[in-house]
């Protein structure tokens, strides 16, 4: 500052020396006064700027907010500290749950479901996974280790293989070299087709054929989760809709599933099963006339899907084909041996937004399944309820028998839903079916007579957090 004094009293200097005495207005005791004031001024700035220099930053704020600022900050920090000391960090918590009312024409029921048991009434396709609730807790550990837990009491995978168990889900997700090559293990529902199991991630009420009576449940065992690009690899050795194996059975399945997504509207997909899984058959009898359990029978299951989504339009299908050994409906007419289950099918969805509220959905299934009377995976005798097994012929006198029971029925089914999104968490469902078969394997309830037909209305509400 002293610099700068001096070069202000030069500057003064040159002044007076520029203009003569005579010629100016201004006195040497003016410009003197001038000068004099001119110097206040930058003492002035320079205080200000040594107490500037001399006060912490405050980004312009009072020293009582600076204050509520920092004890804000400390709180945060304990919060953050509190909040991974309890196991809270990297936590996600969502649910699920969608109450349904179902009416069963041939049936005769109509009513809301709602957490029923699987035990007490079956799986079947008027009865599958909906009606749940399901809480989901997702964990993520330093180093990138997932662990997961899925809970839907009576109505998750757990409870159609179990019977009692609420678990849906519970794996664990190990990175190895790197965050995309995992180790994966645990009790994971099954993988396959282009349907998803819960009600939030389908867009009918109802599921298609071929999930409901072709894929496996779920899978006990451990494997790899592989991600390259636009490619996902997933495979399990494992037990199918197994917990825990039976004496005498040490054989597991090989599941796996490989995903491509080609851009951003479009993908497929493709899953498959091999091993060996529980045999319900009840066709050998021993002298009493009491089913002989069955040793767990190969199984052979293989599908391809693919989808594209784009602006309002939806379209899904899948292909299916599946076989187990043994496990056929009827057995040889000659020698009265097992035979092999046998069966194929297709699936298409398509769906339309004609709002961003408000879509229309229709689906159509076909499912082959004559051979040996029929059977499919875990459906090993004729079911009157889901149209499974051979037809049913009236005598004229009211009494219905199998006549032919090398042939089984082949079966469709025809959809056609809505979906209006209520608000962000909620939205409601309507859906007509109709399920066809090319024989009577229909129960009517009513008279205790079969028809090739039978109709399904259900209505319901998804409300999920």
């Amino acid at each position: 500052m002293k610099n700068n004094n001096r070069h202000l009293s030069a500057l003064a200097l040159a002044l007076l020396a520029a203009f003569p005495l005579g010629a100016t207005a201004q006195s040497i005791d003016e410009l003197r006064r001038e000068q004099r004031a001119l110097k206040e001024k930058v003492d002035a700035l320079e205080k200000k700027l040594k107490d500037a220099e001399s006060k912490p930053a405050t980004g312009g704020m009072t020293e009582e907010q600076q204050r509520d600022f920092n004890r804000i900050a400390i709180k945060t920090e304990a919060l953050e500290d509190s909040q991974e000391a309890m196991g809270f960090r990297l936590l996600k918590i969502s649910g699920q749950m969608d109450p349904s009312f179902i009416y069963n024409k041939l049936q005769r029921r109509s009513g809301f479901q709602f957490l029923n048991k699987v035990e007490d009434g079956g799986y079947n396709y008027d009865n599958s996974y909906f009606g749940m609730a399901m809480i989901d807790f997702q964990k993520e550990l330093e180093g990138g280790t997932k662990w997961r837990l899925t809970l839907a009491p009576n109505r998750g995978v757990g409870s159609v293989f179990d019977g009692n168990s609420p678990v849906h889900e519970a794996t664990v997700s190990i990175p190895l070299s790197d965050l995309q090559t995992r180790f994966i293990a645990g009790q994971i529902p099954d993988w396959s087709g282009y349907e998803y199991l819960q009600p939030t991630l389908n867009k009918l009420i109802t599921h298609n054929l071929l999930f409901d009576f072709t894929l496996p449940t779920a899978y006990t065992g451990a494997g790899m989760e592989i991600v390259r690009g636009k490619w996902i690899y997933k495979g399990v050795v494992a037990n199918m809709n197994k917990s825990m194996r039976d004496q005498r059975e040490r054989s597991p399945v090989f599941a796996y599933r490989v995903d491509y997504s080609r851009g951003e509207f479009q993908g497929f997909g493709f899953a498959g099963t091999h091993g060996k899984a529980a045999n319900f058959t009840e066709n050998i009898v021993d002298g009493l006339g009491e089913p002989i359990p069955q040793r767990d029978s190969t199984v052979h299951l293989f599908e391809f899907d693919a989808y594209f989504i784009r602006g309002d339009w939806t379209a899904q299908a899948q292909l299916s084909y599946g076989m187990q050994r043994k496990a056929a409906i009827s057995v040889d007419p000659v020698t009265g041996d097992l035979r092999d289950a046998r069966w194929w099918g297709i699936s298409t969805l398509a769906a339309h937004k004609f709002t961003p509220r408000f879509e229309g959905i229709m689906r159509m299934d076909y499912l082959n399944n004559r051979k040996n009377g029929g059977g499919l995976l875990g459906y090993t005798a004729s079911d009157d309820r889901n149209g499974i097994g051979p037809g049913w012929t009236d005598d004229g006198t009211g009494t219905w028998t199998q006549n032919d029971t090398e042939k089984g029925t082949n079966r469709f089914a025809l959809s056609v839903g809505v979906g209006y999104l209520f608000n962000l968490n909620t939205t409601l469902k309507a859906e007509y079916r109709m399920d066809r078969a090319t024989e009577a394997v229909f129960l009517d309830a009513k008279n205790g007579g079969y028809k090739k037909t039978n109709h399904l209305i259900g209505l319901g509400v998804v409300v999920s957090f």
